[in-house]
Protein backbone atom coordinates (compact mmCIF):
# COMPACT_ATOMS: atom_id res chain seq x y z
CA UNK A 1 0.00 0.00 0.00
CA UNK A 2 1.13 3.43 -0.86
CA UNK A 3 1.80 6.12 1.66
CA UNK A 4 -0.20 9.37 1.31
CA UNK A 5 2.96 11.59 0.41
CA UNK A 6 4.06 8.86 -2.22
CA UNK A 7 0.43 9.13 -3.97
CA UNK A 8 -0.02 12.52 -3.32
CA UNK A 9 0.27 14.70 -6.42
CA UNK A 10 0.74 18.47 -7.50
CA UNK A 11 -0.95 20.80 -10.21
CA UNK A 12 1.37 22.30 -12.10
CA UNK A 13 0.97 25.50 -10.54
CA UNK A 14 1.75 23.91 -7.31
CA UNK A 15 5.00 22.65 -8.36
CA UNK A 16 6.41 25.54 -9.93
CA UNK A 17 5.51 27.49 -7.02
CA UNK A 18 7.87 25.12 -5.28
CA UNK A 19 10.81 25.82 -7.19
CA UNK A 20 9.92 29.68 -7.98
CA UNK A 21 9.80 29.03 -11.62
CA UNK A 22 6.62 30.15 -14.06
CA UNK A 23 3.99 27.35 -14.64
CA UNK A 24 5.77 27.98 -18.43
CA UNK A 25 8.76 26.50 -17.59
CA UNK A 26 7.23 23.63 -16.67
CA UNK A 27 5.28 23.12 -20.17
CA UNK A 28 8.60 24.40 -21.75
CA UNK A 29 10.23 21.07 -20.12
CA UNK A 30 7.68 18.56 -20.73
CA UNK A 31 7.78 19.77 -24.42
CA UNK A 32 11.31 19.43 -24.90
CA UNK A 33 11.11 15.66 -23.30
CA UNK A 34 12.31 16.73 -20.09
CA UNK A 35 9.06 15.97 -17.90
CA UNK A 36 6.42 13.71 -18.28
CA UNK A 37 3.44 14.29 -15.69
CA UNK A 38 0.19 12.16 -15.42
CA UNK A 39 -2.77 13.37 -16.83
CA UNK A 40 -6.23 13.15 -13.95
CA UNK A 41 -9.63 12.63 -15.49
CA UNK A 42 -10.15 16.45 -16.77
CA UNK A 43 -6.45 16.33 -18.39
CA UNK A 44 -4.95 18.85 -16.08
CA UNK A 45 -0.98 17.89 -15.26
CA UNK A 46 -0.32 16.23 -12.12
CA UNK A 47 3.40 15.51 -10.47
CA UNK A 48 4.49 13.22 -8.62
CA UNK A 49 7.45 12.69 -5.63
CA UNK A 50 9.53 11.58 -9.42
CA UNK A 51 8.65 14.14 -10.97
CA UNK A 52 9.72 16.63 -8.27
CA UNK A 53 12.86 15.17 -8.42
CA UNK A 54 13.31 15.48 -12.42
CA UNK A 55 12.56 19.47 -11.82
CA UNK A 56 15.40 19.57 -9.17
CA UNK A 57 17.66 17.51 -11.50
CA UNK A 58 17.23 20.04 -14.79
CA UNK A 59 17.63 23.09 -11.76
CA UNK A 60 20.71 21.80 -10.79
CA UNK A 61 21.72 20.96 -14.23
CA UNK A 62 21.18 24.46 -15.38
CA UNK A 63 22.99 25.46 -12.95
CA UNK A 64 26.00 23.56 -13.42
CA UNK A 65 25.79 24.72 -16.43
CA UNK A 66 24.09 22.47 -19.16
CA UNK A 67 22.07 22.87 -22.15
CA UNK A 68 18.39 21.56 -21.53
CA UNK A 69 19.34 19.00 -24.62
CA UNK A 70 22.23 17.31 -22.51
CA UNK A 71 20.08 17.37 -19.48
CA UNK A 72 17.33 15.32 -21.35
CA UNK A 73 20.65 12.93 -22.71
CA UNK A 74 22.16 12.32 -19.12
CA UNK A 75 18.64 11.47 -17.41
CA UNK A 76 17.20 9.39 -20.88
CA UNK A 77 20.33 8.03 -22.41
CA UNK A 78 22.46 5.20 -22.46
CA UNK A 79 25.27 5.11 -20.37
CA UNK A 80 27.83 4.93 -23.02
CA UNK A 81 26.16 8.19 -24.35
CA UNK A 82 25.93 10.06 -21.09
CA UNK A 83 29.69 9.27 -20.01
CA UNK A 84 30.25 11.23 -24.06
CA UNK A 85 28.15 14.01 -22.60
CA UNK A 86 29.55 14.30 -19.57
CA UNK A 87 33.06 14.00 -20.29
CA UNK A 88 32.09 16.77 -23.26
CA UNK A 89 30.47 18.89 -20.37
CA UNK A 90 33.04 18.60 -18.04
CA UNK A 91 35.64 19.89 -20.32
CA UNK A 92 33.77 23.19 -20.89
CA UNK A 93 33.61 23.16 -17.32
CA UNK A 94 36.95 23.25 -17.17
CA UNK A 95 37.55 26.09 -19.65
CA UNK A 96 34.89 28.20 -17.85
CA UNK A 97 36.97 27.64 -14.46
CA UNK A 98 39.88 27.98 -16.27
CA UNK A 99 38.77 31.72 -17.89
CA UNK A 100 37.03 32.60 -14.32
CA UNK A 101 40.59 32.34 -12.18
CA UNK A 102 41.68 34.37 -15.60
CA UNK A 103 39.19 36.84 -14.78
CA UNK A 104 39.91 36.91 -11.19
CA UNK A 105 43.67 36.94 -11.31
CA UNK A 106 43.19 40.40 -13.26
CA UNK A 107 40.64 41.47 -11.30
CA UNK A 108 43.34 40.85 -7.90
CA UNK A 109 46.37 42.50 -10.05
CA UNK A 110 44.25 45.36 -10.77
CA UNK A 111 43.37 46.28 -7.12
CA UNK A 112 46.94 45.45 -5.61
CA UNK A 113 47.92 48.17 -8.37
CA UNK A 114 49.60 51.52 -7.53
CA UNK A 115 49.72 52.84 -11.13
CA UNK A 116 47.10 55.43 -11.82
CA UNK A 117 46.87 54.40 -15.48
CA UNK A 118 46.03 50.16 -15.30
CA UNK A 119 47.78 50.20 -18.85
CA UNK A 120 51.07 51.46 -17.73
CA UNK A 121 51.62 48.87 -14.79
CA UNK A 122 54.45 46.82 -15.45
CA UNK A 123 52.30 43.78 -12.74
CA UNK A 124 48.96 44.53 -15.19
CA UNK A 125 50.38 43.87 -18.57
CA UNK A 126 51.26 40.52 -18.30
CA UNK A 127 48.34 39.58 -17.00
CA UNK A 128 46.38 40.78 -19.86
CA UNK A 129 47.52 37.88 -21.79
CA UNK A 130 46.79 37.71 -25.35
CA UNK A 131 44.21 40.10 -25.17
CA UNK A 132 45.92 43.19 -26.74
CA UNK A 133 46.08 41.64 -30.41
CA UNK A 134 49.62 40.60 -30.31
CA UNK A 135 50.67 36.72 -30.58
CA UNK A 136 52.68 36.83 -27.47
CA UNK A 137 51.45 36.35 -23.81
CA UNK A 138 52.53 39.40 -22.48
CA UNK A 139 53.04 42.86 -23.41
CA UNK A 140 56.32 44.53 -23.27
CA UNK A 141 56.13 47.83 -20.78
CA UNK A 142 55.90 51.25 -22.99
CA UNK A 143 59.62 52.79 -23.88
Amino acid sequence: MRSSEQSETLGIGALAERFGLAPHVLRHWESVGLLAPERDAAGRRRYGAADVVRVAVVLRGKEAGLSLEAIRTLTAGSPGVRRAVLRREAETLRARIAAAQASLDLVECALGCAQEDLAACPHFRPVLGNRSGSKKRSVPPPA
